[in-house]
């Protein structure tokens, strides 16, 4: 049985923290940087966790 490939733009998007939890960077942060608030692009600049709903989806990528 050959070993399951992980997928590869999944591993450069998402990180797995200790407890298990999937993190993730927000969109809308890379140009059109000027109309947006400065406390708009703060918050969007700090990491955010993965919803439970999709969690599943997004290990099976990872293949954990």
């Amino acid at each position: 049985m050959p070993k399951i490939k992980t997928n590869s733009s999944a591993k450069k998007r998402f990180k797995v923290t200790g407890s298990g939890k999937i993190k993730r960077r927000h969109a809308f942060t890379s140009h059109i940087l000027t109309k947006k608030s400065k406390k708009r692009k703060l918050k969007l600049s700090h990491a955010a966790l993965v919803h439970k709903s999709e969690e599943k989806r997004i290990k099976r990528l990872l293949n954990i």
